[in-house]
């Protein structure tokens, strides 16, 4: 038996409101950097030397317009995008289609560039909202900046348990206002010093690098115009190649048109922008348009945080499906398919969010550690993608040229924001590195107990089952009785599971089911099947589903007994007579067995200290009958032996034997 249970929207079209929904979603990140990038490039500017101001400025307009075109238009938009793992994208997506290459370590890869970029999600949110808010100290220099932000920060947080829905479709008609105007602002400023159109050519780009003796500091600044780049693959998804590429030339153009504005700006107001710590983009604004200026300004910054916490919610759901991290409790507020809400993801960033906000306080601190974590990722990610292109036969030396390129200017990036470690660089660092230790831990520990678990052939204890069910001298455990399995080979079962059966406590049940989920690299596979192992007995139920499926295992597997019953396959009411005269359903139980651990001794040193960082990240997740939506009321949890069956070694010989009679 087969069944589907379940569809999802169409994102390959291209559409006016797929593109609407694209800038909602896809560019807050990148579209907020205008907030904080040239007043990061003012303050790089450690001497001129030989180089003028306004050349200074040319050359740094210059690399941000080549930035935004070779790192994010041709890497991401017009390359990256067609890495598409069933229209999901991201690195992990990206793993998904090259984890197949007999490259052991590629996996490394992939949880170095997913934990960089859960990093530069607590970042984000936390430069964004702050640099809006600091528009307010222009019009009030005592306004409690700190405040505001952990406020804002703490209501974008609490409102993700019940859904963005609603909101959400105020996303994009909002981040279309703020791109206009963007575009306006950097537009009006134009005429101060048409000069800065030089800045096109990329030769005042070559001529700042080799020329400035602050260079390596200006590219740090540089790259924070690039950062949302990663976040636009990863919310791939969410809207669809088309709908991204469309509308990343209207969002390029007003970029550009803004860091325009704000470069021709500050070459006519030096004094104010030096002397006066003005941030330029706010200085851009005429005085009557500041304070609506500030509130546009804080809402782009807020929808880029939703994008943000969104995203990293999709990145774990992916880390569970690849076995990176521990299954999770995940909730589905909106209803809305793909859109989900993880509690102990969503408590954490926060947390880390507003301890960056009070360890930082300002915006202009909190650049030194911005940037190093995605540069990072960045790297990862092109590394992911030369293997992706080999797979799909791309000519060598045109890969070759491909990562050589990239990487140059990645780790160019690298070492210009890595120069800011101990400034505050090492907080997105450590933040990453724990993550980054917790998958590591995670996915070869389960490897470990795998080794360790012993999978029996279930055909060899139907006869006994059989026998067991007759046997009324044993207590009638349930009439339904379920276990959970990983096994993958057919008619396969962890020997725990015998074990519950039969050894632990004797379980007497009318009807034994073994569920096994198993995890699909398209998001949205959504289906079951049913084997009959044992005919009116034992039967194996595979569900069968894509990681922005939810979890509620317990609802689906009430409709399989539904359809089960539809069909007579199983009755429909409970084998007790009392009860089944008042046409009540049978009674349903599932047993959860956690492994004991036994015979350390046949780990290695690794082996150990892997198993007590695994036992950790155990409890960062929750618990098997938490993360499948099953109640509580109905579940017995047991332990079992974990033992190692390969285990050979001299075992002790009996020398006497003593009998005592009476």
């Amino acid at each position: 038996m087969s069944q589907d249970l379940g569809g999802h929207l169409n994102t390959k079209k291209l559409t006016a409101i797929g593109i609407l929904v694209s800038l909602g979603i896809v560019f807050g990140d990148i579209g907020t950097s205008p907030l904080y990038v040239m007043k990061a490039i003012v303050n790089a500017r450690i001497d001129g030397g030989n180089m003028r101001f306004d050349e200074y400025i040319e050359g740094a307009l210059s690399c941000i317009i080549w930035t935004l075109t070779l790192q994010t238009t041709v890497k991401y938009v017009m390359i990256s995008l067609r890495a598409d793992n069933k229209g999901e994208g991201g690195i992990l997506a990206l793993f998904s289609l090259v984890k197949n290459i007999k490259k052991g370590w590629l996996y490394l890869i992939a949880i170095i560039g997913a934990s960089a970029l859960i990093a530069d999600g607590v970042i984000t949110p936390s430069l964004t909202v702050i640099s809006a808010i600091e528009g307010l100290k222009i019009y009030n220099p005592q306004t409690p900046v700190v405040l505001i932000t952990c406020i804002i920060l703490i209501v974008i947080f609490t409102v993700q348990q019940f859904g963005t829905n609603s909101i959400g479709k105020l996303f994009g008609p909002v981040m279309v206002i703020w791109f206009l105007v963007l575009g306006g602002l950097g537009l009006n400023h134009l005429s101060d010093n048409f000069g800065i159109l030089r800045s096109f050519n990329p030769y005042y780009a070559y001529k700042l690098i080799v020329h400035s003796p602050s260079a390596i500091v200006i590219l740090g600044a540089v790259f924070l115009c690039t950062t949302g780049a990663e976040a636009l693959y990863s919310d791939l998804g969410h809207c669809g190649a088309k709908n991204i590429r469309v509308s990343w030339l209207f969002v390029k153009i007003m970029l550009i048109l803004n860091y325009l504005g704000q470069g021709a700006w500050i070459l006519k107001n030096y004094d104010a922008v030096h002397t006066g710590g003005i941030n330029p983009f706010f200085g851009v604004m005429p005085e009557w348009m500041l304070i609506p200026g500030i509130i546009i300004a804080t809402a782009a910054a807020i929808i880029a945080s939703q994008a943000l916490i969104t995203g990293s919610f999709t990145i774990f759901s992916e880390a569970m499906s690849l076995n990176f991290w521990p299954n999770q409790e995940i909730d589905y507020p909106s209803g809305i398919k793909g859109q989900m809400y993880i509690p102990k993801i969503n408590w954490g960033l926060l947390f880390f969010c507003l301890i960056v906000v009070l360890h930082f306080k300002e915006s202009g601190k909190m650049e030194a550690a911005y940037g190093l974590s995605i540069t990072i990722t960045m790297l990862m990610t092109t590394v992911l993608l030369g293997f992706w292109l080999l797979k799909k036969r791309v000519n060598k030396f045109v890969i070759l040229g491909f990562a050589l390129v990239y990487l140059s200017i990645e780790l160019g990036f690298f070492s210009a924001n890595v120069i800011k470690f101990f400034e505050g660089g090492w907080i997105t660092v450590v933040l990453a590195g724990f993550i980054g230790v917790c998958m590591y831990a995670w996915y070869n520990g389960r490897l470990i107990k795998t080794k360790f678990i012993k999978f029996v052939n279930l055909k060899k204890y139907i006869s006994t089952i059989q026998d067991m069910k007759l046997d009324e001298t044993i207590p009638k455990f349930a009439t339904n009785l379920a276990f959970f399995s990983r096994a993958k080979r057919e008619n396969e079962v962890e020997s725990k599971i015998i074990y519950s059966i039969i050894r632990s406590q004797p379980k007497r049940a009318d009807h034994y089911f073994i569920l096994n989920i198993i995890n699909q690299e398209d998001p949205f596979t959504f289906k079951y099947t049913v084997d009959e192992i044992l005919p009116g007995t034992i039967y194996k139920v595979s569900f069968i589903r894509g990681f922005k499926v939810d979890r509620r295992i317990n609802d689906y597997f009430q409709q399989v007994l539904k359809d089960l019953m539809a069909d007579e396959t199983l009755p429909s009411r409970s084998p007790h007579p009392s009860l089944r005269d008042h046409n009540i359903p049978p009674d349903l139980k599932y047993v959860i067995i956690d492994n004991v651990y036994i015979n350390e001794y046949l780990l290695t040193i690794r082996e150990k200290i892997i198993l007590n960082i695994y036992n950790f990240v155990k409890y960062i997740g929750s618990t098997d009958f938490k993360s499948y939506g099953v109640s509580p009321h109905n579940v017995v949890v047991e332990s079992a032996p974990l033992l190692d069956f390969n285990d050979n070694r001299k075992k002790i010989q009996q020398k006497d034997f003593i009998r005592f009679d009476s």
